[in-house]
């Protein structure tokens, strides 16, 4: 069984940072073969969050791959995603709000679905109101990795003006257990975030899974990553169980 490690985070070697881009678009071009979904989905909406310095357009192929399965896939409607607008507690306040507008729509929980930062709000969002949030599914999301650690710091500064948030307190807060049931992807082949700060403790609740040999970059047009994806986001309501060792 994984768990998180107490430790400082080594950033991940230049050589899969440099590999990225071309390991992404591989497993981009792979996904576009046509593939009956693995999984049926029960229509729920599934609000997916993109990366830093992504929008909307990353994320298409994961949320056709959803609406293949039969979930609802819904773009997070902030546009590129840029670091917080504003100060933090008050940007998480705007996210979770919009969450729990979603998920008013039916009445029905929505789950969510985050790449890198992507996976640290729908994280935090989870948090702030668990009672909208049905389960969170993160991609190589570093929320228990110093910001020094990953190799997207300067990116976060460029986009958003400032440094991301790393005191103590708040990494620690980070890496809190979640009220819902969660499922954190990583791949030790991330180029991007060391792949140690991306689990999480383990419990009911709670899960770390591995897609071996996926990059960072990929997370979200790799074969194997979406049909894990929707296999999690498939399981009933109230009844979500730890992925199969066997798996």
């Amino acid at each position: 069984m994984l768990s998180p490690l107490s430790f400082h985070s080594q950033s991940p070697p230049l050589a899969l940072l440099a590999s990225e881009p071309a390991r992404a678009l591989v497993d981009f071009v792979a996904s576009r073969a046509p593939k009956a979904p693995a999984a049926v989905g029960d229509g729920h909406r599934v609000i997916v969050y993109p990366g830093l310095g992504a929008g909307k357009w990353s994320t298409s192929r994961l949320r056709s791959a959803l609406d293949a399965a039969g979930f609802e896939s819904v773009d997070w409607g902030f546009g590129q995603n840029r670091g917080p607008r504003g100060s933090l507690p008050h940007w998480l306040e705007r996210l979770a709000a919009a969450a729990e507008e979603e998920s008013a729509r039916d009445g029905r929980k929505v789950s969510l679905v985050g790449w890198s930062l992507g996976g640290i709000y729908a994280r935090e969002i989870a948090r702030a109101v668990p009672a909208a949030i049905r389960q969170v599914v993160t991609l190589g999301s570093p929320f228990g990795a110093e910001a020094d650690a990953t190799h997207a710091g300067w990116l976060y500064r460029l986009l958003s003006g400032s440094k991301p948030p790393q005191s103590p307190r708040y990494l620690k807060d980070l890496r809190r257990a979640l009220p819902v049931p969660s499922t954190s992807v990583f791949s030790k082949a991330d180029g991007i975030v060391p792949w140690q700060g991306c689990l999480q403790a383990e419990g009911p609740k709670s899960e770390n899974v591995e897609v071996p040999g996926v990059s960072h970059l990929g997370m979200g047009t790799h074969r194997a990553v979406l049909a894990l994806v929707a296999e999690r986001l498939a399981q009933p309501e109230g009844a979500w169980k730890r992925l199969s060792p066997t798996h």
